[in-house]
């Protein structure tokens, strides 16, 4: 299985290095795309932190929706969490937050010379709430996570980790000029990277 998985994420990677992003009329599928091409995103809450109460809080966070590669990708971003994190402090008390994720964190807007900001470097703006998986969707969450993230595995067991999820309802494409696209949960589940 440990072999398998290997080798499919070793293929992906080279077809994700010669694979052309979706179009930007395709913009269910630029979400996802970028999602699973990514390896972090910035998780924005509202803090519940002395001093900061009730304002925006961004931080960043390890993330996946499964292994690299096209064997993977539920759409789903996992969350590798501890209650020991400030900003799981304030999800325990308002879970709604936005996740943003860019491919300005991988080779392409670099090859391109797009700079973060430009819309052609695409990001994608989820907003929902994260929830703790199940016992069911556990095993999914931790071979997405420690995947990509194999350190994770070896992180001290007395900080208590868990595996969560962002439970996306409402999706924003920001991969051309013009202007925001809205996608559904819908649209964006029922379409691959």
């Amino acid at each position: 299985m440990a072999r398998l998985l290997l080798l499919c994420a070793a293929s992906g990677l080279l077809l994700a290095a010669v694979a052309a992003i979706p179009p930007p009329e395709e913009a269910a599928r630029m979400a996802r795309y970028v999602l699973h091409n990514c390896d972090w995103g910035a998780l924005a809450t509202l803090s519940v932190q002395e001093g900061l109460r009730g304002h925006p809080f961004a931080n960043i966070f390890s993330l996946s929706d499964g292994p690299p590669g096209p064997c993977g990708g539920s759409g789903v971003p996992y969350l590798y969490l501890t209650d020991m994190e400030i900003s799981v402090q304030d999800l325990e008390v308002n879970s709604n937050a936005s996740l943003t994720v860019s491919l300005a964190q991988t080779p392409y807007c670099r090859k391109h010379k797009y700079d973060p900001q430009n819309p052609l470097c695409a990001h994608i703006i989820f907003v929902g709430s994260i929830v703790k998986v199940n016992d069911s969707e556990a095993d999914l969450a931790k071979k997405a996570l420690f995947t990509r993230h194999p350190e994770m595995e070896s992180w001290p067991k007395d900080h208590n980790w868990f595996f969560a999820k962002f439970n996306i309802t409402n999706i924003w494409v920001l991969d051309y000029f013009g202007g925001l696209k809205i996608v559904t949960p819908e649209e964006y589940y029922s379409v691959k990277p």
